[in-house]
């Protein structure tokens, strides 16, 4: 290949990692990229997992053999299995070597290769009809991080010292491009991250909760929202710092994936100061309300705080049409301030209080500002009768 050829190459390679949009995709990219570089007819990207002692297989591409799927969930392959990476791990890099490439045929090491032994790569090229492989050790941060393998069928020509040397370049282009990768992956689990509980954000709720609900619409998906309020939580702010509202947080937090976990992929997630919430998508009704009323009881049991006021509601009950996310979510905010107002110690559920159910009433009445929020529930007693004031010592 040209020089033209391979620069061509490696910025296809390049633009082709920093276009991918998650872990996943960027492997393909890599292991693809470097595929066509090389001119190999398959590729594979894998991970040194040393805690593990293992190369675990992220990606193949190209012509897969039998068995090797493009993602693969558990191929993987004992170190011990592969002198060349022992070596290069603890002899010629810790001795102040550079990583380099080496080629592999299914006779035996050449190319740079490393002679004195017929270890498990060169039988696997023979098991999967392969004539030969490049592999490049991939250092990221300054230590191994992986390696990109490629392989060209029995009868192709075999690689030489100069595909080594450019397999070592594009291993570098490689390392770069994941690095830029896990860099996006953590801006984005921080974007969609509460920072104190670890919990899913607002911003991750209503991403969701957007997608259910055109589900609902779509299938009649049951969609169910619950929406809490942490009681108590100033008043151990005002009097015992904010170091211990932040436990009263975390604790809270834990008990909610707890009982989220009790609805097969639920989200559980904090959406700001002291309210929470549990995004179920699938599970029935009945489900939701038995998952709330367990968060109602253990929250109750925390030694801060004062419990929680918790609000269901659910597509599977008679609320009405649910053509928005927003009148969801309303419609358990609406809930909980129901149960906020009348102190209760269990989950109060929208549309369960009959024909003129108060909550769905509170939630679609509508109002010179326009529909109804929390911030109109917080002080409108006279919305929900017979309720009493609210309890100073619970806001």
């Amino acid at each position: 290949m040209g020089e033209d050829k391979r620069l061509a190459a490696v910025v296809a390679l390049a633009q082709g990692m920093a276009a991918a949009h998650g872990s996943r995709e960027a492997w393909r990219a890599a292991a693809a990229g470097g595929c066509r570089a090389l001119g190999g007819s398959f590729a594979a990207l894998s991970v040194w997992e040393r805690e593990l002692g293992r190369l675990r297989v992220l990606a193949n591409v190209g012509e897969r053999a039998e068995g090797e799927e493009e993602f693969p969930e558990d191929e993987s392959y004992p170190v011990h299995q592969f002198p060349e990476i022992t070596e290069f791990l603890h002899e010629r890099w810790a001795g102040g070597g550079e990583p380099d490439a080496w080629v592999e045929t299914a006779q035996g090491p050449a190319a740079g290769g490393r002679p004195g032994y017929l270890h498990q790569r060169v039988a696997a090229l023979r098991r999967r009809g392969r004539g030969c492989c490049v592999v490049a050790p991939i250092v990221l941060h300054g230590r191994a991080w992986g390696e990109l393998y490629v392989a060209r069928p029995a009868g192709a020509p075999v690689f030489d010292r100069g595909d080594a040397d450019f397999a070592t370049v594009l291993a570098a282009v490689v390392a770069a491009g994941i690095a830029q990768a896990e860099r996006l992956e953590e801006v984005r689990r921080l974007a969609y991250t509460d920072a104190l509980t670890g919990l899913a954000n607002r911003r991750a709720v209503d991403a969701k909760l957007d997608e259910a609900v055109e589900r609902h619409r779509a299938d009649g998906t049951v969609v169910s929202l619950v929406v809490c309020d942490l009681n108590g939580l100033k008043r151990v702010n005002d009097t015992q710092g904010h170091a211990v509202g932040d436990r009263l947080l975390e604790r809270f937090g834990s008990v909610l994936s707890l009982c989220g976990a009790m609805l097969p992929g639920t989200l559980a997630a904090r959406l700001g100061g002291d309210e929470f919430c549990l995004l179920s998508v699938g599970p029935s009704a009945d489900e939701a309300v038995k998952a709330a009323d367990e968060l109602c009881r253990r929250a109750a049991e925390l030694e801060l705080g004062d419990g929680v006021a918790c609000g269901v509601a659910s597509t599977e009950d008679p609320i009405g049409p649910v053509r928005s996310a927003r009148r969801l979510f309303r419609l358990a905010d609406a809930a909980q301030y129901r149960a906020k107002a009348l102190r209760a110690s269990s989950p109060v559920v929208a549309g369960r209080a009959g024909p003129d159910d108060p909550v769905v009433r509170l939630a679609d009445e509508p109002s010179p500002q326009g529909p109804a929020e929390r911030r109109r529930f917080r002080g409108a007693r006279g919305d929900v009768p017979g309720a009493p004031p609210p309890d100073p010592r619970s806001a």
